[in-house]
């Protein structure tokens, strides 16, 4: 907004600045060439009536025999000329041509103009000429008659329109700039404020609510987001309870089937129906805690990353799986501990059930932090890598419990990573195998 608002003042005065220029130089044409057209038009009807050339030494208007620029390597004003030309038409003038030659300002060739002819009579106008930068030497023809030698006054542009434009410029700027930057800044800053709000807002944190001010439009919208925002919290506490009595509910008939199939006399059905009550509450765990992952009930603590994945690899290790763990130095991080363990647990049982065993290790430097999951399965096709990432999507299609979950290991994973401010790659190594890539923030 400032830098329009100086763009739009920068074209303004460009604008100004080009008129200006333009006025001056019809100024300067009028100025060096009206008088000099009044002055012939009068010399030539004095010689007229009184019968008598004129001289050098009468009046401001010498007649010679010879155009007195000739000799001289003047710089030349043709646009001069074509004024004057113009000006003495309009007085029933017809001249042939019309030569002028700016003359410097210089002591050292005054002499030499003197013995040439060139000496102007009127030696105020050479002192104003002089005061004004130059004198504007003008030869006329007259066919027949010789020329006519006036010399007039030349206006030079200098410095000093331009320093008056500049000092227009900054004044312009002072008084309009920044009394106007300063109130468009009162005017931006409740939407500055609402800005850094939406990007702070975090369902189930406290918040407080912006004040309403500014303009009538900026203000109803800071009430409107504010009303929104208890909306959205007023929402998803709702969502909880629910949640929470949707897994009460279905846990509770779930321990009873539990405790019911102790009575059942067959030993391998006894197993398969409690497998099957273990694998609902696996799920319901899982569900529900991909539901309530925006409003995470666990504050961010220090831990020790490294500490932290050797503790969920061991327990894998207690259950007979073939997981390693690289050894790695102590890595502190700020973080939910139980998520980013669930997060890394879900990996690994991918890597296990998928690729036989899996390797994990942990990877820092300045920037991230990498935990890395690498199995010896047979990888996943690149077209398929961000489908694998969809709840309840499964690459292998049998549907059967004993070679996959029900596709939400991953998308809980990738949630519970996005939600720490990282993120999850799935890369196919060379040799074969799978490595996946816990990314995160240091």
């Amino acid at each position: 907004m400032a830098l329009l608002i100086a763009l739009a003042l920068f074209v303004a005065q460009a604008i100004n600045f080009g008129l200006i220029l333009r006025d001056r130089t019809e100024f300067r044409l009028a100025q060096a060439t009206r008088p000099v057209a009044t002055r012939i038009a009068d010399a030539l009807e004095r010689e007229a009536h009184a019968g008598r050339p004129l001289t050098a030494d009468r009046g401001r208007v010498r007649r010679l025999t010879a155009n007195p620029l000739a000799p001289f390597a003047y710089q030349r004003h043709p646009e001069v000329a074509a004024e004057l030309r113009r000006q003495l038409a309009d007085q029933g003038l017809t001249v042939g041509r019309i030569d002028t030659g700016l003359r410097p300002v210089s002591d050292d060739d005054a002499e030499p103009r003197r013995r040439k002819g060139l000496r102007n009579t009127n030696r105020q106008g050479d002192r104003q000429g002089d005061r004004q930068g130059g004198t504007l030497v003008i030869a006329v023809e007259q066919p027949g008659r010789g020329w006519l030698a006036i010399t007039a006054p030349w206006p030079q542009p200098g410095w000093r329109l331009l320093f008056a434009l500049l000092s227009q410029t900054a004044i312009l700027y002072v008084i309009v700039l920044l009394p106007v930057l300063w109130i468009v800044r009162r005017m931006s800053r409740p939407l500055r404020d609402l800005r850094a709000a939406a990007e702070a807002f975090r369902p189930g944190e406290p918040g407080i609510a912006l004040s309403v001010r500014g303009p009538d439009d900026v203000a109803a919208l800071v009430a409107a987001f504010n009303a929104l925002r208890l909306r959205v919290t007023a929402m998803l506490d709702e969502k909880d309870r629910m949640l929470g009595a949707i897994g009460h509910d279905l846990r509770t008939p779930l321990a009873a089937l539990r405790v019911r199939i102790e009575s059942v006399e067959d030993d391998t059905d006894r197993t398969r129906m409690a497998d099957t009550i273990a694998e609902m509450n696996r799920t319901l765990d899982d569900i529900l805690s991909l539901a309530r992952l925006g409003r995470p009930s666990e504050p961010p603590t220090d831990v020790d990353l490294a500490a932290l994945v050797d503790a969920v690899v061991e327990d894998f290790r207690d259950i007979g799986n073939n997981v390693t763990f690289v050894e790695a130095g102590r890595l502190r991080m700020h973080l939910r501990p139980s998520l980013i363990r669930r997060a890394v647990r879900n990996l690994i049982e991918n890597a296990v059930k998928y690729g036989v065993s899996a390797e994990v290790r942990v990877e820092a430097d300045a920037r991230r932090v990498a935990i890395v999951v690498a199995d010896q399965g047979p990888g996943i096709p690149e077209d398929r890598m961000g489908d694998v990432f969809d709840a309840f999507t499964r690459l292998e299609t049998s549907r059967n419990r004993e070679t996959g979950g029900i596709g939400l290991g991953l998308a809980l994973a990738r949630a519970i990573i996005r939600e720490a401010g990282g993120e999850i790659r799935l890369v196919n190594r060379t040799g074969g195998g799978l490595n996946a890539i816990i990314e995160l923030p240091r």
